[in-house]
């Protein structure tokens, strides 16, 4: 394995130039548990200051309570907004009075109130890179993104991406504007991507970008056989139920097994296998979570693994993706994602 400092790559075809890494905000808002608000923005600010200028969020996530906190970091420092690129998604949609997920919603209509709603909570008047979250199954994807690319001739957006989208609908959005990138789950316990969609991403001239790229903790050796906390959120998820997480701990010891052979932690090793998916015309940009400004670090020790073609494929096999046990999602959530 060879070595390689931070470095930055466009986003999308003759796009802005931005970190391989990203940092991914979902969890410091409860999604995984309790979380300090406080310790939160310090990770943030430590993050950029480490070079992680790509900072990932969502308007469900904590249902504007993320983004709220975003916001509350880039005023919290004067010019921070000027060094950062922000990207946010919207799409999904909650029931009246609170609760859970309804459905989705991408009518053309909705788009620009979506964006109003989180322009106000990041307290910015610009996106750079807006998503929509999911696929609204009732309307065309050249209607929604028709809508956002209207946003992005106001001012109001710089660039447009997907999330959780087939190489077809990839396709017929990029005939009605550039889409800069797709946002798919993508690690070595989720190889859906390889299927295709990573080929697409190259053809379009459209970055991707990689969420859960450590299997949503399970592959940083944080999580053990033993269980989640009482109030984790990812006990909805089927590969963290007890009948399956004592399995794909297992899996996650031999990739641990792996890191000590090579000298380093098993999210570094997870990490750059993610991100040795990627080509010099089509890379890789992966986000990791972090709670607290140590775990940016530890992250970043990604970027002192360069990994061969032969490493890649001897710790692609060590984990094979058809050992992990449960699905990506419970059965409702897998049915909104466009395959």
């Amino acid at each position: 394995m060879m070595s390689r400092a931070l470095q930055n790559v466009p986003l999308g075809r003759g796009g802005p130039a931005v970190p391989v890494l990203g940092l991914g905000c979902m969890a410091m808002t409860g999604s995984y548990g309790a979380r300090d608000a406080d310790e939160a923005l310090r990770t943030i600010h430590h993050a950029v200051d480490r070079g992680v200028t790509l900072i990932d969020t969502a308007d469900m996530y904590g249902w504007g309570a993320n983004e709220e906190l975003v916001g509350r970091a880039l005023t919290a420092r004067p010019g921070l907004r000027q060094r950062v690129q922000i990207a946010t998604k919207f799409g999904f949609v909650r029931p009246d009075g609170g609760g859970d997920i309804r459905g989705i919603d991408g009518r053309p209509e909705r788009v620009p109130l979506a964006l109003e709603a989180s322009l106000r909570r990041l307290g910015t008047d610009v996106v750079d890179l807006w998503y929509l979250h999911r696929l609204d199954p009732d309307v065309p994807v050249e209607e929604t993104v028709g809508a956002m690319a209207e946003e992005v001739r106001k001012g109001r957006v710089k660039q447009i991406g997907l999330s959780e989208v087939s190489p077809a609908t990839l396709r017929k959005a990029a005939e009605i504007h550039p889409i800069a990138a797709v946002q798919s789950e993508f690690s070595l316990v989720s190889r859906e991507p390889e299927n295709g969609l990573l080929a697409a991403c190259a053809e379009t001239g459209t970055s991707f970008v990689a969420y859960g790229a450590l299997g949503r903790g399970l592959l940083a050796g944080s999580v053990g056989g033993g269980g989640l906390a009482a109030d984790d959120g990812r006990k909805i998820y089927p590969r963290f139920a007890p009948e399956n997480l004592a399995r794909n701990a297992d899996l996650a010891g031999r990739l641990a097994a792996l890191a000590a052979e090579r000298n380093t932690t098993p999210a570094a090793l997870a990490l750059a296998w993610v991100l040795s998916a990627g080509t010099e015309a089509a890379p890789v940009i992966a986000l990791f979570g972090a709670s607290r400004p140590s775990r940016v670090d530890d992250n970043l020790a990604a970027l002192a693994l360069q990994l061969t073609a032969e490493d890649r494929a001897t710790i692609g096999a060590a984990l094979p993706a058809e050992a992990v046990a449960g699905d990506r999602y419970a059965p409702d959530r897998m049915a909104a994602i466009d395959r």
